[in-house]
């Protein structure tokens, strides 16, 4: 099918263009949206009279994404998601939910406008591109994790199951030293009560010896 571009569409062309595209493509995207027209002798006439106020247009709606592109260097998102233990997500993360994120910290951005080409189910960091207008895109980034904690970890460059198995061995580590230290204060009950019974032991028998040296003087 010919058409006629309204706007900038990545690589097909600019503003004006007369291409070809598939006929499902026209009818399923491009014509839906408003990106293009049919390139018939009226839609071409049409278009020639209002050229200029679609590109006026066009200059007005590329000014205002440029702004709002400027405020929005080095924004990340951050997602709370369950996931196992190997990471993967119980679900999944879509442009939806990024569009929902940045409203949230108050960006208004169409989930049209988030550049997906597939749902995310992994914890993890993604740079996702967000297309402004036709000729402008930014980068933010997505942090996928199962708390605010994890995100933390995971944009200091860390490693959220290092840092867990780090943890668990702290705590396996004060068990052990606790179990260790309970073994020790055990053994030294133990010694003194031994000591106990040895020194009433030799107490006695000498008692009993002292006992009987009387009775033998006693005796001569």
């Amino acid at each position: 099918m010919d058409i006629i571009l309204l706007e900038r569409v990545a690589k097909l062309g600019q503003i004006g263009d007369v291409v070809t595209v598939k006929n499902g493509f026209a009818r399923n995207y491009l014509l839906p949206q408003n990106k293009a027209l049919r390139a018939t002798k009226a839609n071409m006439a049409v278009f020639e009279e209002q050229r200029k106020d679609i590109e006026a247009h066009n200059i007005e709606a590329k000014s205002e994404a440029e702004a709002v592109s400027a405020k929005m260097t080095n924004v990340s998102v951050i997602l709370i998601r369950q996931a196992g233990e190997s990471g993967q997500l119980f679900g999944s993360v879509s442009a939806r939910d990024v569009s929902v994120a940045l409203a949230d910290i108050g960006f208004v951005v169409n989930k049209n406008q988030i550049i997906l080409d597939r749902a995310l189910k992994v914890l993890g960091l993604y740079d996702i591109v967000v297309r402004l207008h036709p000729e402008v895109e930014i980068k933010i980034v997505a942090n996928i994790a199962r708390s605010t904690e994890e995100a933390e970890i995971q944009t200091q460059g860390g490693d959220v199951d290092a840092e867990v198995e780090q943890e668990e061995f702290a705590v396996e580590d004060f068990f052990e030293k606790e179990e260790d230290a309970e073994d020790a204060v055990a053994t030294d009950t133990d010694e003194e009560a031994v000591a106990e019974e040895v020194t009433a032991a030799v107490e006695e028998i000498a008692i009993v010896e002292a006992e009987e040296a009387a009775e033998e003087e006693k005796s001569e």
